[in-house]
């Protein structure tokens, strides 16, 4: 083992420990943050207008200790970003003291699907936030394995580009992760791929043409991103190499990070690239702050950041856009419920709506699976069919089947001009199975065991078992390329509750 290895795993037995020691009492934790929170930001000018300094000054040693709390959400509406706006577009504009002391170091643009571009701060404040948590995920994943080999080799993030311009008031923006290479540690400059110039090509496919260029004789050892533009990657490198497998590419590869999707609907085909299966760790970072990583087994969920600028609220699923919705502590949350996440956080976002479903699988420590969006989910007929149970769907299909599967978007077929109301699921084959009815009585059968309210629809006769469709090789990326989404921290949604997606998609097919 050498010199660097045993470092790592002294510094990773350390990290984790603490880690834990913070985890242990997350109610706690999370009463620290909110008292942090409303002693840093009460007195900005969105703290005045919403009485925040009269929540601030309740009493610390309250009886109730979740008097403070109740105040808070007593006090401030849960916003999505347009009804935020207004205070953003003022510290977009120069203002200091807005929802922040000061002004943000960085802004990170986003694509929005509503609202256009977004402006999301990141402040002092919160910047280790968002470069700490991957550095833990890491060192939890070295002190639960014993194994740190990887850091002595180089390192792929397949990302955005760092390249940073100036909003009106002169703060610097980009997207998250290009912000996040220019705090890049010293001790791993030397050993990051690809190289500065490569990440500062905007073009996705010409940039992934470059990485493969830059990476392909390295000794990579670790590899990070997005699993649908990590498999291009792969693809892309063994067609370059003429290798079998990216084994034969990178011998000392064991370690493959990711986030956005889930991983289960690729699991077979990074299997047959890779060559053999290789340790993975899961993260779930975000623009507006990085929220849980993996800390230990998959099987456990991912770890909630509870002691590290960020305030939780959580709102049960089948209450979420009603008038007298409640927004749960983490106190009062249950193991298996489906919550809409809210955030409020050092970086000056209060009772921010992030958009996204998680559930609990542990209380103490907190733990969550990501479940998927709010807004993305099929319930045409009440089913509310959500990303979880579609991609847990597909995964089962693929194993029983013998399919392998690039991409797919499920969506539904609202009147069919023959026969029953169904689901319509657009599936891009990398090997399509022998039987493609027999694929999609699997995908209907697994989604069935998973939702019992699609099931009640289909053995009501109210709907009909899934269809699929076949659509060509490259539908999806040329869907992506036209919405301007190629590439980087972007990803198709797996499932929505009209056909304008899989109009898309179905469209681009026949263009392929």
């Amino acid at each position: 083992m050498s010199l660097k290895s045993r470092l790592a795993r002294n510094w990773a037995r350390q990290s984790a420990s603490a880690d834990f020691a913070r985890s242990a009492d997350p109610i706690a934790a999370q009463r620290r943050q909110l008292h942090a929170l409303l002693a840093a930001g009460a007195d900005t000018a969105f703290g005045r207008d919403h009485g925040l300094p009269a929540v601030r000054d309740l009493p610390a040693d309250d009886a109730d200790a979740g008097a403070r709390e109740r105040a808070f959400v007593a006090a401030v509406p849960t916003r999505d970003y347009e009804a935020l706006r207004p205070y953003l577009d003022r510290a977009v504009a120069g203002e200091q003291n807005v929802l922040w002391p000061g002004l943000p170091k960085y802004f990170c643009k986003t694509s929005g699907t509503t609202s256009g571009a977004k402006y999301i701060p990141i402040t002092n404040d919160s910047l280790p936030n968002h470069i700490g948590s991957a550095r833990r995920a890491l060192l939890h994943h070295i002190h639960h394995s014993g194994n740190a080999d990887f850091v002595g080799g180089k390192m792929i993030f397949l990302q955005g580009s760092p390249a940073l311009k100036k909003t009106p008031g002169g703060t610097p923006v980009g997207r998250l992760s290009g912000i996040v290479a220019h705090h890049v540690p010293r001790y791993l400059q030397a050993q990051r791929l690809p190289s500065w110039s490569a990440n500062l090509i905007e073009d996705w496919e010409q940039k992934v043409d470059v990485i493969v260029e830059e990476t392909a004789t390295q000794d990579m050892r670790l590899i990070s991103g997005i699993p649908s533009w990590i498999q291009m990657y792969f693809e892309r490198l063994l067609e370059h190499t003429g290798a079998a497998n990216i084994k034969e590419v990178f011998p000392n590869f064991s370690l493959f990070v990711f986030g956005g999707v889930a991983l289960a609907p690729y699991a077979d085909r990074f299997r047959q690239l890779i060559g053999e299966d290789v340790p993975t760790v899961e993260i779930y970072p975000a623009s507006e702050g990085f929220i849980a990583y993996q800390a230990g087994d998959a099987e456990q969920g991912l770890l909630l950041n509870v002691d590290d600028g960020i305030h939780y609220g959580f709102v049960p699923v089948d209450r979420y856009g009603t008038p007298d919705a409640p927004t749960l502590g983490l106190s009062e949350v249950e193991i298996g419920v489906q919550y809409a996440l809210i955030l409020s956080t050092n970086a000056g976002l209060w009772r921010y709506d992030i958009g996204d479903t998680v559930r609990f699988t542990s209380l103490a420590p907190a733990r969550i699976v990501v479940t998927g969006r709010v807004k993305h989910f099929t319930s045409a007929f009440g089913e509310h069919v959500i990303a979880e149970e579609v991609e847990a769907a597909m995964a089962s299909a693929i194993v029983e089947t013998g399919a392998e599967v690039s991409e797919f978007h499920v969506a539904p077929e609202v009147a069919p001009e023959q026969g029953l109301p169904h689901h319509i699921w657009a599936v891009e084959f990398i090997r399509p199975p022998h039987n493609v009815e027999e694929f999609a009585a699997s995908l209907d059968e697994n989604l069935q065991a998973k939702n019992p309210y699609y099931r009640n629809l289909i053995q009501g006769a109210v709907l009909r078992p899934a269809h699929v469709v076949q659509v060509a090789h490259g539908a999806f990326l040329g869907v992506m390329a036209a919405r301007g989404k190629l590439g980087g921290q972007n990803k198709i949604p797996r499932l929505a509750n009209d056909r304008m997606l899989l109009d898309q998609i179905l469209q681009a097919a026949q263009h392929v």
